[in-house]
Parts: C-alpha cells; sequence; structure tokens
C-alpha cells in the first residue's frame, strides 16, 4: 500500500493526527490537507501571525532565550516565564517564536512554546489570560458559562485580576495561571515560589468574603499529564494558602489545552489529584 516516512522533520505535525504515508498518485497530500484544514477549525485560539520554528540554544537570566532558526540564523527570544520551567526546558529542542513588531522592544520575537519528548508545552505565560477570557467569552467550560460583561484585567482591592464576568447579580473574579511542570504525569502548579501568587489568592478569599464568586484557573499547556495538584515540595506556603482558599470558598479549575504552533485546543478539565 505504501511506506512509512518514519519520524517527521521538524515542522512536520498536523495536531493529533499522524500522517506521511506515500503515495505515487499524489493522494496523501490532498488527504493531509484535508486533515490539517479539519484540526484549524477546532482551534479556540489562534495566533494573529505564524510562529516560527528553530531550536533552543539556551535560556538565560530568567527572559531571555538564543533560539537557532530552521536557516540557521541565531536570534534572541523574550522569555515572559520567569519560573523555573522545570520539565518544560531541553537545549536543543525545537521551539516555536512569535515574531514582534514593535520597534520598542529590544528582542524580535517571544518564545511560545517547546516541544518536549514529542509533545508541545506552552510556557509563555501571557496566554492563559488571553485563554482565560475566552473561556467565559465562548462558554468553552461549563463553570463559567453564561456570563456578559466580561472585561480582563480588572483591579480588586490591591490585586488585578485577568478576567471579570458579571450574570445577572452575579460577579465573578478569575485568576488564570500557567502550568507547564509535569511531575510523573501529574501537572503542577508552582515551579518556583511565588509571592505574587500567595498574595492572588489571599486576595480571591476577600472577593468570596465580599458575596462574590472567586475562581482559580489553572491553564495546563501540555497533554502528557493526567491529573493536577499543588506542588506543595517547591512552595508549601502556596499549597497551604490555595487549600484554605478554597476551604473559603474559592473554585479551582485545572484546564487542560493541547498547545500548538497554530493554536490551541481545549481538552476540558481535569482530574484533582489532591
Amino acid at each position: 500500500m505504501g511506506r512509512g516516512l518514519g519520524k517527521l522533520p521538524m515542522g512536520w505535525e498536523t495536531g493529533n493526527v499522524v500522517v506521511g504515508w506515500y503515495h505515487p498518485f499524489g493522494v496523501t497530500r490532498y488527504w493531509i490537507g484535508y486533515l490539517k484544514k479539519n484540526i484549524m477549525s477546532q482551534y479556540i485560539y489562534k495566533y494573529p501571525q505564524e510562529l516560527v520554528r528553530g531550536r533552543l540554544i539556551r535560556r538565560y537570566k530568567r527572559f531571555l532565550a538564543d533560539v537557532e532558526l530552521e536557516g540557521g540564523e541565531k536570534v534572541t527570544a523574550h522569555c515572559t516565564n520567569s519560573g523555573s520551567m522545570k520539565s518544560a526546558l531541553e537545549e536543543g529542542a525545537e521551539v516555536a517564536i512569535s515574531p514582534v513588531s514593535d520597534p520598542k522592544r529590544k528582542t524580535r520575537f517571544t518564545w511560545e512554546m517547546i516541544k518536549i519528548s514529542g509533545n508541545w508545552v506552552g510556557i509563555n505565560t501571557n496566554i492563559p489570560n488571553i485563554l482565560g477570557a475566552l473561556a467565559m467569552e465562548k462558554n468553552l467550560l461549563e463553570p463559567l458559562q453564561g456570563y456578559s460583561e466580561i472585561r480582563r484585567e480588572v483591579k480588586f482591592l490591591d490585586s488585578r485580576f485577568d478576567v471579570f464576568g458579571k450574570k445577572g447579580e452575579e460577579e465573578c473574579y478569575v485568576e488564570a495561571k500557567n502550568v507547564s511542570l509535569n511531575e510523573d504525569g501529574i501537572a503542577m502548579f508552582p515551579d518556583a515560589v511565588t509571592t505574587r501568587g500567595q498574595k492572588h489568592l489571599d486576595t480571591l478569599v476577600k472577593v468570596v468574603e465580599s458575596g462574590k464568586r472567586a475562581v482559580m484557573l489553572y491553564v495546563i499547556q501540555r497533554t502528557d499529564v493526567k491529573a493536577f495538584a499543588p506542588a506543595t515540595h517547591i512552595d508549601p506556603a502556596y499549597a497551604e494558602k490555595l487549600q484554605r482558599a478554597e476551604e473559603k470558598g474559592v473554585e479551582v479549575i485545572p484546564w487542560q489545552l493541547r498547545p500548538h504552533p497554530n493554536g490551541y485546543q481545549s481538552l476540558g478539565i481535569l482530574n484533582r489529584n489532591n
């Protein structure tokens, strides 16, 4: 019938469909195009412009990453992730970066994702803010459906939360956190001590105490995990505050997505492991 092409080169994948069969009459090319179009229609968020592929040379000074592009050019990309990026950092791995047109930026690219063991892992900590708003706007998650007057970056006391929505008299504040840490198949947060994250939990409790709804949305940007848990061994204070926040009425939603250089697919709410 045909012969397999073996391991596909960098950039040769179409999401969750395996392709790569040779056919002398060009039939394969037609079906690959059809499958890619079908998969594209499933993305809840698509990048406004095509991402650039390359290989990670190194990450340094926390916010910088050197990347070798497919053509051999070496560029420096901005890394929005201030954490350790444990389990999401591998020199020589394939990465995808987005071009930046802002002339005031010192770096021409932003690092979006990295491929670890064949799976894309999203590391841009600005993406959860966008996805959190989309979850409300498009009713993607049952616990966040039915809201209107949706706004981003809304202040409450001394904190600024990623998303705000209103449903009748109900007001809901949502804080979205990026999750890229994988330990033994469990998605965990945080991957480094986060005093800012602890402060957000304290303020979410105050949201509940004021009679409003508060949601902690963990945006899990990888597919090789089966459950979510707080990283108690990394930041025990955060884990303790999260437990207290839940006891006070803060809702926790671990949302898993499939990242890809074309965009993001929603995989639904992940189970808890704590």
